[in-house]
């Protein structure tokens, strides 16, 4: 969709739907004040009859009123004036197209971004404005092709009262933007299912960006390759499969070679059964979510591509699918990792590990500035946090609250869990250097800790998304996170 700005006098504006805001005690924010008086306080009287209440959710289609040049009027609540933030901002937008939407309006311009929000200026209202837009739109419809199309808002103009404020919201439209078609990409990977989006079909969608894109190279490593680099580890996961795992290396050069880069370890496990430590059958198709942390790093460069941002960024997704058979890896088994650390593998269901551990081993060569790997880890990050927000875990203080800081700003929110030295105990084995699990206590933390000891050459932290990446119920689907809280944090640091 297509995102413009103007300034000047909204009521001589000729456009086929304005947007105006209202409080739920009635008062107008000042460009809806300046409709009401040039329409004789017609939409005063409106709200006086208690057509509209102006709560979060409400809206009121109008046709033309005199005194004012639009073709229609859609009145949109926004709540209490004192308690409006960013958060509720956000909220406010997606009511906005919901409500274009469900009235055809293809077109729009609207004076939301001009509200007044206590925790956002111009270029972040401008960039959540854009960005809740972008996603409000999506709707998964690739395996039902018999599904009617969801009705598309075309274009969107921003009335701003300041012209100064125009090169601002210009910013904040591209990246929300950005950011948005971003997390539409990890979502529609995170929403295919297994026996489509494999980790050959990731590789080949990594591929693909790359050839669109000169800033940025895409290789992918196969079993062969794999063998080779002694990467046992991420390979035993992919035994019992007959699809081949692979590593994929995404590098974005926006920078000189000589900056260090910034480096995203996403889990790509396309599918997760468990392996011979079988998964119960109840809700076993969701596991076709277990490579939503793939699907952000992959949402991540899709990003970056439209920005162009200068700086160097690395995606490196470890992909298998874990199934079971009779070549399958077995509880008890004992498997040599990149870094040369043994692992017992007491569980094949805590797979995801696995796979990362080498992947973090590998991105050595690269001397990161920062490394961040996203993974839907462990269920138990679920249980101690929900679906509000991801687990985090860094041994770096200061890392570790940078992050926040941006899953704070990103509404895309993070929660610090510990990273201390008497959890790695747990993951003592008397057959090999560590165990792949920990026992059924703090199974987040003790997950890691085990990746904690392949990261002792960098600053690292760990996101652990999987009470995040997906919802259930009636809105089952991938949700696109954490891409904002990346993006967040790469664009500011």
């Amino acid at each position: 969709m297509n995102f413009s700005i103007k300034t000047g006098n909204i009521v001589t504006l000729a456009t086929p739907v304005l947007v105006l805001g209202l409080f739920d005690d009635g008062t107008l924010p000042p460009m809806t004040m300046t409709v009401d008086k040039a329409t004789n306080k017609a939409l005063s009287r409106i709200i006086k009859a208690g057509d509209i209440k102006g709560k979060i959710g409400d809206s009121l289609l109008l046709q033309k009123l005199d005194g004012c040049r639009a073709q229609r009027i859609l009145l949109i609540g926004c709540g209490k004036a004192k308690e409006l933030d960013a958060k509720k901002f956000s909220k406010i937008v997606k009511h906005t197209c919901k409500a274009l939407q469900k009235h055809q309006l293809a077109a729009a311009s609207g004076t939301l971004a001009a509200l007044g929000i206590k925790d956002a200026g111009i270029e972040r209202k401008a960039q959540l404005l854009a960005q809740n837009f972008v996603t409000c739109q999506y709707k998964y419809n690739t395996t039902k092709p018999k599904a009617t199309k969801q009705f598309q808002v075309e274009s969107v103009t921003l009335l701003l009262a300041d012209g100064k404020d125009r090169a601002a919201a210009q910013r904040g439209l591209a990246t929300g933007t950005a950011i948005g078609k971003g997390m539409n990409v990890a979502r529609e990977l995170g929403n295919l299912p297994g026996n489509v989006c494999t980790p050959t079909y990731l590789g080949k969608q990594a591929l693909q960006l790359a050839r669109k894109h000169k800033l940025l190279q895409t290789q992918v490593l196969g079993e062969a390759q794999m063998k080779r680099l002694g990467m046992h580890s991420l390979l035993s996961v992919g035994h019992g499969s007959p699809q081949s795992s692979a590593l994929i290396v995404m590098k974005y050069q926006g920078a000189p070679a000589s900056e260090k880069p910034r480096i995203l370890v996403g889990k790509g496990i396309t599918f997760d059964s468990g392996g011979i430590s079988l998964k119960p059958g109840a809700g076993m198709d969701e596991m076709k979510f277990d490579m939503c942390g793939a699907a952000s790093v992959i949402g991540v460069m899709h990003a970056l591509c439209e920005l162009k941002p200068r700086m160097n960024v690395i995606g490196v997704i470890a992909s298998a699918e874990n199934m079971p058979d009779g070549n399958a890896t077995k509880p008890g088994d004992v498997v040599t990792s990149m870094s040369g650390q043994t692992i017992e593998i007491l569980n094949t269901d805590a797979e995801g590990r696995l796979v990362l551990c080498d992947a973090l081993t590998y991105i050595e060569r690269f001397k990161p500035r920062t490394v961040i790997d996203i993974a839907t880890l462990t269920g138990a990050c679920i249980t101690a946090l929900g679906s509000v927000c991801s687990g985090m875990m860094s041994p770096d203080d200061k890392f570790a609250n940078t992050l926040y800081q941006c899953g704070i700003d990103s509404l895309d929110p993070v929660w610090r869990l510990p990273l201390w030295e008497e959890y790695q105990e747990q993951l003592h084995s008397n057959f090999a250097d560590i165990a792949n699990i920990g026992g059924p206590k703090a199974g987040t933390v003790t997950a890691g800790c085990f990746l904690a000891r392949f990261t002792k050459k960098y600053t690292w932290a760990h996101l652990d998304i999987a009470g995040t990446a997906w919802l259930q119920g009636a809105e089952k689907g991938s949700t696109g996170r954490p891409v904002p809280l990346l993006m967040e944090y790469l664009l500011k640091h």
